[in-house]
């Protein structure tokens, strides 16, 4: 029998490979917009999509897949949303969301997609950060124990922060939690350190006051800020803090020390939750989604300080918290509490009376930053915070008392005065050295005789009688970081001859 021609069977497969086209290769990594509406898209068909990847629309138009379900795709878009219709096609581009990084970033006004918001021109970084990244291990972390000087007194003495720490600013509205960051970022002047400020959800006009004085103190040096503004769509809101974050983990990698500050992390949780209830997931206190604390806890834990073998370098967190009424006990302030490593807790009634920063010693802690404040304020505030705690206490009760003994008068007295001694007006910062010369002239008792309505007067010109005549003493404890016995006499008859003089 003759032989059958029968086709090769490898020629036949050969010949089935040439005719797939490469828009069927791509099955997986491209789908179709199915809904759009308020900044969130549902997409069919995008199946190889990672969570957090940058997904591309038509007219150059990126988002964001946040919701990996069973049949589609939720993403948020990073524009226009209204540029977008159903049935258009959706690639993904294999990649992480990420931020340019970089020191040509320092001094200038960014949105959280780097794209310049001032009148500087392209700012032009060769690396990239993805936004969202893994907290470092606690083997790659080394113990807080180099303190971050704000300048202010009530901090730097009875709260005091350390490179790497979390410490949360909390209060109601208006009474000086910003003023607070803005302070810590001025006094960095000197301390190379990298200051990064997010404003999310904030009045465009009140960034452009913010930037303001920045530049008017000379801050915007060493300052980058990154803008999500009121205006902004929830998703740029949504992401900001994390592009915050990426950036000073930049400055950290390279062993230098970093400073972020997010103000204010319950606007970011209001865009998180206009986001989550669009995208229909389940939502539970407060109507906020089940992941509300992963939010903020993937966030915060990236703050540290690395060990030697990673160069050492470390980024300190302030988050800010918006109560309502003083309510502490909301679910976002005692989430983000529970996170960080204490807290500064400014209270409505000190601020209306005048006492300013109004921070309530008794509800506001540092864990971690004692063991980075420096030996000499130690020594002069061991017993400020219990005196205060005590004075608030005594006041009280004296209200109602009649008769009072000679020791609690005393007691209340000096609370006066050493309540007067911590008042700071804003943006004068103060160095550490000044601190320490003004805290100790209080807690030893040398300010007692010195009426309490010219305790400010006192403090400006005793400062500069010290910073003119007495620079040695200055210069000693900045160097040597603690007070001798020595030293303690030279402080106590410096105050004693400036007494004479002082009218």
């Amino acid at each position: 029998m003759p032989k059958s021609k029968t086709p090769n069977i490898k020629d036949k497969i050969f010949e089935k490979l040439k005719n797939i086209s490469s828009e069927s290769l791509e099955v997986g990594f491209t789908g179709t917009v199915r809904e759009v509406g308020d900044e969130v898209v549902r997409i069919t068909g995008l199946r190889d999509v990672t969570y957090s990847e940058m997904i591309e629309f038509p007219n150059e138009i990126f988002g964001v897949a946040v919701n990996l379900e069973e049949n589609e795709v939720g993403a948020i878009v990073l524009g226009n949303y209204l540029k977008i219709k159903q049935g258009d096609k959706v690639k993904g581009t294999g990649r992480l969301l990420s931020i340019g990084v970089g020191e040509k970033l320092i001094g200038r006004v960014i949105d959280p997609l780097g794209k310049p918001l001032d009148d500087k021109g392209s700012i032009d970084t060769q690396k990239f950060y993805p936004i969202e990244k893994i907290a470092p291990g606690v083997i790659d972390r080394h113990p807080v124990n180099t303190p971050l000087q704000t300048g202010i007194k009530a901090i730097d003495s009875m709260i005091p922060i350390g490179r790497g720490q979390r410490e949360l600013i909390i209060g109601d509205r208006g009474i000086g939690k910003t003023s607070l960051a803005i302070d810590t970022i001025i006094n960095q002047k000197n301390e190379k350190v990298i200051c990064i400020y997010v404003a999310i959800g904030q009045k465009t006009s009140r960034i452009a006051q913010i930037i303001d004085t920045l530049k008017h103190h000379k801050a915007m040096e060493h300052t980058i800020i990154v803008a999500a503004n009121a205006s902004d769509p929830a998703s740029l809101q949504f992401i900001a803090p994390y592009a915050g974050c990426a950036i000073g983990e930049y400055f950290m990698d390279k062993g230098q020390d970093a400073l972020v500050i997010y103000d204010d992390l319950s606007k970011h949780a209001w865009a998180y939750r206009q986001i989550a209830l669009v995208l229909r997931r389940p939502s539970g206190r407060e109507a906020y989604p089940g992941d509300i604390f992963y939010l903020h806890s993937r966030l915060l834990e990236r703050a540290c300080r690395l060990d030697e073998k990673h160069k050492g370098g470390s980024l300190t967190a302030l988050p800010i918290i918006e109560t309502q009424a003083g309510d502490l006990s909301a679910y976002i302030p005692t989430n983000v509490i529970s996170i960080t490593d204490g807290q500064i807790y400014l209270e409505p009634d000190l601020f209306y009376s005048g006492i300013r920063p109004a921070i309530n010693v008794g509800l506001s802690v540092s864990r971690v930053g004692g063991s980075a404040q420096i030996k000499a304020m130690k020594q002069v505030a061991g017993q400020l915070r219990l005196d205060l705690a005590q004075y608030r206490s005594l006041a009280a009760f004296a209200q109602f008392a009649a008769d009072l003994d000679q020791s609690t008068k005393n007691q209340i007295e000096r609370g006066r005065r050493m309540v007067e001694l911590l008042k700071q007006t804003l943006f004068k910062p103060m160095s550490v050295e000044e601190q320490v010369v003004l805290i100790n002239a209080g807690t030893s008792g040398m300010l007692d005789d010195v009426a309490v309505e010219k305790i400010g007067d006192f403090e400006k010109k005793y400062l500069e009688y010290m910073n003119d005549s007495q620079q040695k003493i200055m210069h000693e404890i900045k160097k040597e970081g603690k007070l001798s016995t020595e030293l303690l006499e030279k402080m106590k008859k410096s105050v004693e001859t400036f007494k004479k003089s002082f009218k």
